[in-house]
């Protein structure tokens, strides 16, 4: 089995890309990304894009993205849901490792607004079952990340302003990240003040409707040893989760994270996260769900998670620095771009190359992703090391 290391990486503006095609938003991405690495087109052997594409005018986009980008290789198309990004990197490691590939392109990419904001909330309601909850409930994403904020406030005694920490924190972040949906700073009034979606939520509790790219290269240990910067994938757990709703028994915890965070943390040798972990990446499509992150990942206990966001132990220099790039909440959460967007920014603070007073302090030289599809129907959590 050989070493896997992410040896380049690339982002592109995520927002509302009207200004660009699919394919030349891809190739944002792919061009820095093949840039970053220091490798030509032709030295790639494969491409896995994430995609879940169920908005876009484009099918086959993994080889609309190869002939555009000029890539001549093997390509598919891998989707989980939210997880997308971090199952497409599962697939480029696995054939990696396995020594069929020596170097292959892992993409996330989606334009979520080529159709309107009532058909997208539709069709990711779709996500859960569609027969017991959406067609007969009308659930949506605001209503099944509701149900996990007022379980967690009624049992733990959290207040909507608790909620509304991450969002300032991860706007914080996201107002220094050149590659933000949203570049501004807001505070706990502003978020308190915004409109409710699916009460405790509000608006500015949930991530938005994005369109967005990320790359990454990922190359063996006879590449990774002749490039100055590269990042190893130390190890990568996951999970599937409950799909029907209605027989969960816990909506304080999303129970597949925590599964996959216990199995990557036996595999990594990792027994005290806060001290080993030197900066993480979580999945926080709304403010609840980083929260439950905390839990979930040990780096609170139960039902004091609250508390790091209150001392702002999230932030740099506290215990544990989280999305620092502004997170799903401000960066944006274009949804097969993701989980390929989380290792980009591990990537970068592990290498010291995070921009604009984003930095965190890296002792261990240990980052982690945390990539939740659905309400928790797939995680992934990945350790890389640098």
């Amino acid at each position: 089995m050989s070493g896997v290391a992410v040896i380049g990486a690339g982002q592109s503006k995520f927002g509302v890309r009207n200004d660009v095609s699919m394919a030349e938003l891809a190739h944002e991405a792919v061009k820095q990304a093949l840039n970053d690495a220091n490798v030509e087109k032709e030295d790639i052997d494969f491409v896995v894009l994430a995609n879940m594409g169920i908005w876009s005018s484009e099918v086959l986009t993994p080889a609309m993205i190869c002939e555009y980008s000029g890539i001549k290789a093997g390509s598919m198309r891998v989707e989980a849901a939210c997880a997308s990004g971090s199952a497409a990197i599962s697939v480029g490691y696995s054939k990696i490792a396995s020594g069929e590939c020596n170097a292959v392109l892992v993409l996330g990419l989606e334009k979520m607004n080529e159709v309107g904001t009532q058909e997208v909330v539709e069709l990711i309601g779709r996500a859960g079952n569609y027969f017991w909850v959406f067609e007969n409930f009308g659930m949506t994403f605001p209503g099944y990340y509701a149900m996990y904020a007022t379980a967690y406030m009624n049992k733990y005694g959290a207040k909507e302003e608790d909620l509304a920490l991450v969002a300032v924190k991860n706007h914080y972040y996201g107002a220094k990240n050149p590659t933000s949906q949203f570049r501004n700073e807001i505070k706990v009034e502003d978020v308190l003040k915004s409109p409710y979606i699916s009460w405790p939520l509000k608006l500015l509790d949930c991530s938005p409707i994005s369109d967005g790219a990320s790359a990454v290269i990922l190359a063996n240990e006879n590449i990774a040893k002749e490039s100055d910067d590269k990042v190893w994938i130390k190890t990568q757990a996951y999970s599937t989760g409950c799909f029907n709703t209605y027989k969960k028994d816990d909506f304080t915890s999303i129970h597949s994270a925590r599964i996959s965070a216990e199995i990557a943390y036996r595999k990594a040798g990792i027994e005290n996260p806060v001290k080993q972990i030197d900066v993480a990446e979580v999945h926080d499509c709304f403010t609840i769900a980083e929260i439950m992150a905390y839990e979930d990942l040990g780096f609170a206990e139960r039902g004091k998670g609250v508390e790091l966001l209150r001392e702002e132990q999230t932030y740099i220099g506290g215990k544990i620095p989280v999305n620092l790039d502004g997170g799903l909440k401000a960066k944006g959460h274009p949804i097969g771009a993701t989980g390929v967007s989380q290792a980009v920014e591990i990537y970068k603070q592990l290498l010291y190359k995070a921009e604009n007073g984003r930095q965190a302090d890296i002792n261990n030289g240990i980052g982690l992703t945390h990539n939740v599809g659905g309400d928790g129907h797939f995680s992934y959590v990945t350790i890389y090391s640098a």
